[in-house]
């Protein structure tokens, strides 16, 4: 039997890796890959045509929650009075509502350009701890609400232990996140028998004050022959750095550096506070260093040591993380603008006279995205798995625009969706703004939501 002949289409500019091609075409095969970039021929795509994003943190369930925990308490706000909000809301959530949220949340991500999500996902258990009768069943919920929406998952079990670097035991509000290590590692290979071409599971450690550094090691050395992701919260806040130094000797970072194998694996999220030195050693380790602007700026956390980091050749991704906002545009921009704001100078992110803000940033965040969700996605090449999006060809944000100035139009000219159509796997889940089935997604998602502000 003759193999498929791969579905043809082209585009008048198409991003690869070496940047803007024109009158490009590109070949998809029927597993939903790229077979190749040639022959300008067959269904034009549009004007300008790009990789979709890796989101590369999120807790979809903080979605449902997003805009009710804005009202000043009786002591400065901060993180740790945000967690107690979170904390009592997560508790309403079983895996209906999981699923119902989080299907609702990943049409808004494909309808912004995301055509990935790393999960980063740690309700686990009923509310009072109580593993489910199928203990993987909110981890499904998550599979489920990817399958529905049509985007790529990386699903990061998380290993959460203790609740802080003394090995305190878990309060009642954090025992749904708990597994001891090996119904921790009985889950993991639950879920890795449910992997496909668009479900990857990797590793997730809460963070270092939620596991003890046995309990590391033990989980890592039983992974050790994995190619698989490993994500950790680390240094987000001040405080979590102090304790560290109080227990441990060393601060989060330099930490982890010092006692774990810290490769292109490895994503650290947040890693807010950093030293000079831990700035410059994560940036060698070839870790990615997963930035989230909008919530970090949301939380009070603080800002990421950018340029710094970048004229050291370090690795950065973006995700949404609580879902404050649900928009790689917005995640670079702020990205950018708490740089600006720190430093009082323009043009941050581009380290060479003449270099574009936003040509530095976007492919960046690919490649970061794409190492921490462990597939081969974030460019348009062959063999690479067919995930674009294409603008807008009619915004007049983008009138007389051309390949040195479209991508920085895109990120920094304004708050008009720009996001025509995106594809994922090679099917195209929006067509002109409108997802394939966010209607049905979006009624269910009120209903629950009305249902949980009842509890």
């Amino acid at each position: 039997m003759a193999a498929p002949i791969p579905t043809p289409y082209r585009a008048d500019r198409l991003w690869t890796a070496q940047g803007w091609v024109r009158d490009a075409g590109v070949q998809i095969d029927d597993g939903g890959h790229i077979a190749g970039l040639a022959d300008n021929e067959g269904e034009r795509l549009g004007r300008w045509v790009l990789p979709g994003m890796p989101n590369l943190h999120s807790h979809a369930f903080q979605r449902a929650m997003a805009g009710l925990a804005e009202r000043r308490g009786k002591s400065d706000d901060s993180f740790w009075t945000w967690r107690e909000t979170m904390y009592a809301f997560a508790a309403t959530i079983g895996p209906e509502e999981l699923q119902a949220v989080a299907a609702q949340l990943y049409v808004e991500m494909l309808k912004s350009g995301y055509t990935h999500v790393c999960e980063f996902h740690y309700l686990h258990h009923q509310p009072d701890g109580t593993p489910y009768a199928q203990p993987e069943a909110m981890s499904l919920a998550l599979i489920e609400a990817a399958r529905e929406a049509g985007i790529a998952l990386t699903l990061l079990p998380v290993l959460y232990m203790s609740g802080g670097f003394d090995g305190r035991p878990l309060t009642p509000r954090q025992r749904r996140f708990g597994h001891d290590v090996p119904s921790y590692l009985r889950l993991l290979e639950s879920l890795q028998a449910r992997e496909s071409g668009s479900v990857r599971v990797g590793i997730a450690l809460h963070s270092l004050r939620a596991v003890p550094e046995e309990a590391m090691r033990e989980v890592l050395a039983e992974r050790s022959t994995a190619a698989c992701p490993i994500h950790i919260h680390i240094a987000e806040q001040i405080g979590e750095v102090q304790d560290c130094l109080a227990t441990r000797g060393a601060r989060p970072v330099e930490w982890l550096l010092d006692h774990a194998s810290v490769d292109a694996r490895w994503t650290l999220v947040h890693a807010t506070h950093l030293s000079t030195q831990e700035t410059r050693q994560l940036a060698r380790s070839g870790a990615v260093a997963g930035l989230c602007p909008t919530t970090e700026a949301n939380l009070g956390d603080g800002l990421f040591p950018l340029a710094d980091y970048l004229d050291a050749g370090g690795t950065l991704g973006i995700g949404s993380d609580s879902h404050i906002s649900v928009s790689p545009v917005e995640e670079l921009r702020w990205l950018e603008y708490g740089q600006r704001l720190s430093t009082r100078h323009r043009n941050i992110a581009s380290r060479r006279e003449g270099d574009s803000v936003g040509g530095v940033l976007w492919p960046a965040a690919l490649r970061g995205g794409a190492l921490a969700s462990g597939l081969p996605i974030g460019q348009l090449r062959a063999g690479a798995r067919a995930d674009l999006i294409v603008l807008d060809d009619r915004a007049p944000l983008l009138a007389a625009r051309d390949e040195s100035s479209v991508i920085d139009s895109f990120l920094f000219a304004g708050n008009v969706p720009l996001v025509r159509d995106v594809m994922v796997g090679g099917e195209w889940v929006v067509r002109n703004f409108t997802h394939r089935d966010e209607d049905r997604i979006a009624a269910r998602y009120r209903t629950v939501t009305e249902r949980l502000a009842r509890r």
